[in-house]
C-alpha cells in the first residue's frame, strides 16, 4: 500500500544536465561523457562528492574539479560545471506532484549544492525551484546534512521525517545509482527518463491518473 511518494529533483522536475554537459564539451572539443567520468572517479571523495555534502565550497570546488580534469588531461573549471546544473522545468512533472499531493505524503531527497554556489544558477530558476520545494512536506538536502545519495541513511531519514516504511514509497530519481539502495530498501523506484515515461510508471504504482 502506497502512502507516499519520494522525488530527486534535478533530472526529474527538471532536463537533465547531462545533456548541458555534452553541449559544453562539443562546444569546447572535449570528449562528450568527461564531466561525467570525472564525476564518476572516485565517486565517494572526489571533488563533486565533497561539495554535496559541504565539505568544500564552491571556491574549494572550482579548484578541486580542474585539478582532477587535468589529471584525465581536460582543461575545465569547476565554476562552468555549476553553471552547466540549470535545465529547463517538466511542467508535466510539477503538475503530478500537485496531484499527488492530495492523497499522498511527498518527499524530495536532493543532491545538491551549498549556498554560496547558488549564484552560479540563475536567480529566476532558484525563485522557481522554492515554489516547488515549498510543495513538498520534506525536503533532504545533501549540502545541509552532510550526507549524500547514495548513501542508505539519507532514504531512512526520509522515511522516518514522514513517518513510512520503505515498502509503503515509490521513489522517483534519473539515475539508477541512486535508485538501487532504495530499491534495496524496499521502495517501488522509478528511473526518470522523460516526463511522460516517470509520468505513466507513477499513475501505474499509485493507481492514479496523474494528467
Amino acid at each position: 500500500m502506497i502512502e507516499a511518494v519520494i522525488w530527486d529533483f534535478g533530472g526529474v522536475f527538471t532536463t537533465s544536465p547531462f545533456e548541458a554537459f555534452a553541449r559544453y564539451e562539443r562546444e569546447r572539443g572535449i570528449p562528450v561523457g568527461a564531466i561525467r567520468k570525472i564525476n564518476s572517479t572516485n565517486h565517494e571523495s572526489n571533488a563533486w562528492a565533497m561539495f554535496e555534502r559541504s565539505a568544500i565550497d564552491f571556491a574549494g570546488f572550482d579548484a578541486a574539479f580542474a585539478a582532477e580534469a587535468k589529471l584525465l588531461g581536460y582543461e575545465i573549471p569547476g565554476r562552468d560545471v555549476v553553471a552547466l546544473l540549470a535545465g529547463d522545468f517538466r511542467p508535466e512533472m510539477i503538475e503530478a506532484l500537485r496531484r499527488i499531493k492530495t492523497r499522498f505524503k511527498s518527499g524530495c531527497i536532493t543532491n545538491n549544492m551549498p549556498a554560496d554556489a547558488a549564484l552560479a544558477v540563475a536567480t529566476s530558476r532558484s525563485i522557481y525551484s522554492r515554489e516547488i520545494m515549498e510543495l513538498f512536506d520534506a525536503v533532504i538536502e545533501s549540502s545541509k546534512i552532510g550526507i549524500r545519495k547514495p548513501d542508505p541513511r539519507i532514504y531512512q531519514m526520509m522515511c522516518e521525517t514522514l513517518g513510512v516504511t520503505p515498502d509503503e514509497c515509490v521513489y522517483l530519481d534519473d539515475l539508477g545509482g541512486n535508485l538501487k539502495p532504495a530499491r534495496a530498501l524496499g521502495m517501488t523506484t522509478i528511473k526518470v527518463e522523460s516526463g511522460p515515461q516517470a509520468i505513466t510508471e507513477l499513475e501505474a504504482a499509485t493507481g492514479m491518473k496523474l494528467t
